[in-house]
């Protein structure tokens, strides 16, 4: 099958979490013997941010590393939109359509697979339905033939909030072809990686991991993450935590595999709202074959084992597991076999793009158009080109214009 992306980056990470599951899942679709095409809006803030603060160098690296994406850019501000995106989608089976992107793009698009007889999805993995429902109800949902949220709590908010008649639970997952463990040194004890939180974890973060940190000044604590404030940065060194700034994907996994253990402090909205949603972090980290330690969190879709991390309801409990685990070593190679155990048997992108397969299956007979039911689902590849965009762009090239 054919499958198109509209996504807001492929090529930049940069603050840009979504990215990393993204990408995996059509790798993982691309794997499958899928054609998979991505395309993305030309001056994406991620991308812009990336260029500015890193240079190309990045996206180079990442379109060497997923050679098998195709990714190219369109203007959301062209006065042919319409014309562009019906040939982005021509001979596709498949479009998702992730919400990081414009409303009048998410909108027009599934009018433009219809008449290619195709099924849009509509990709969520972010918080707004619940924290602004009024950009969500930007969308013309009912033009999708589904809705793709990543946890029970968004799919039902989809459903009862936003009137959606089809969505599914789709949870992020590991890259578990380059998220994996690596036979390197072990040169710190505890990594964190991830933002300052736009004072949605603020406080948290200074009492379950800067807390720490003060507490055990003998461990090494290192830091990646990007837009942290000024007043951050001088907590951090206050508190022992020696700041490395941005980590492109691609090289976390490194990041983890020298570290002796890792920490999770969710954002508020998944402690107290959304419960159930874990961050793309938690699969990485035991993708990565690293003892996860998680602030308060609640488990409540039963997506891990009970002890395939560790959970801590109070900043001295973290702190004591924290040190545990960079001074124990067989405490934490069976922490680190049992997390990586559960994410190869249930959470890699494979499981996901089978999920996907599975409810594009279900969708086959029709979706809201009507049309889908001439498509011969889970056989091959199909041609396009994508006339009217930047077909010939590589990855490089497309992020620059």
């Amino acid at each position: 099958m054919k499958f198109v992306f509209f996504v807001h980056s492929a090529v930049s990470d940069w603050n840009h979490g979504n990215a990393h599951f993204v990408r995996g899942l059509m790798s993982a679709l691309a794997r499958g013997g899928h054609q998979v095409v991505s395309y993305e809006p030309r001056g994406a803030w991620s991308v812009q941010n990336l260029l500015a603060d890193y240079g190309v160098g990045a996206i180079v690296d990442f379109a060497r590393a997923y050679p098998e994406i195709e990714v190219r850019s369109f203007d959301p501000a062209s006065a042919s939109l319409a014309e562009d995106l019906a040939g982005a989608v021509r001979g596709a089976d498949v479009v998702l359509v992730h919400e990081w992107n414009d409303p009048h793009v998410v909108n027009a698009i599934p009018a433009a697979v219809r008449a290619e007889g195709g099924i849009v999805l509509f990709h969520d993995t972010h918080h707004r339905p619940w924290s602004q429902p009024e950009a969500i109800a930007r969308f013309d949902l009912a033009a999708y033939d589904g809705v793709l949220a990543f946890g029970d709590v968004l799919k039902d908010i989809y459903r009862d909030r936003f009137g959606v008649r089809r969505a599914w639970t789709f949870h992020e997952a590991a890259d578990h072809v380059r998220f994996r463990p690596l036979d390197v040194e072990k040169t710190q004890d505890v990594a964190w990686i991830g933002n300052w939180g736009d004072e949605e974890r603020t406080q948290e973060l200074r009492d379950y991991w800067l807390g720490a940190a003060r507490r055990f000044p003998e461990l090494k604590w290192i830091a990646h993450g990007v837009r942290y404030p000024e007043y951050a940065l001088a907590e951090l060194a206050d508190a022992g935590v020696e700041f490395r700034g941005w980590a492109p994907s691609l090289r976390v996994p490194e990041v983890f595999s020298r570290s002796r253990v890792t920490l999770h402090v969710p954002r508020r909205a998944y402690v107290q709202a959304l419960r159930g949603i874990p961050t793309i972090r938690v699969f990485e980290a035991l993708a990565c074959g690293v003892p996860l330690v998680s602030a308060p969190w609640l488990d409540s879709e039963g997506l891990f084992r009970p002890g395939d991390y560790v959970s801590v309801d109070s900043p001295n409990a973290m702190a004591e597991a924290l040190h545990r685990f960079a001074t124990d070593e067989d405490a934490r190679m069976r922490q680190a076999e049992r997390g990586l155990e559960t994410i190869l048997a249930r959470h890699t992108c494979e499981h996901r793009a089978a999920q996907l397969l599975g409810i594009v299956g279900e969708l086959g007979a029709g979706g809201s158009g009507g049309t889908a039911g001439n498509r011969e689902w889970g056989t091959g590849n199909r041609d396009g080109n994508g006339n009217g965009l930047t077909a010939g762009e590589t990855a490089s090239e497309a992020a620059c214009t």
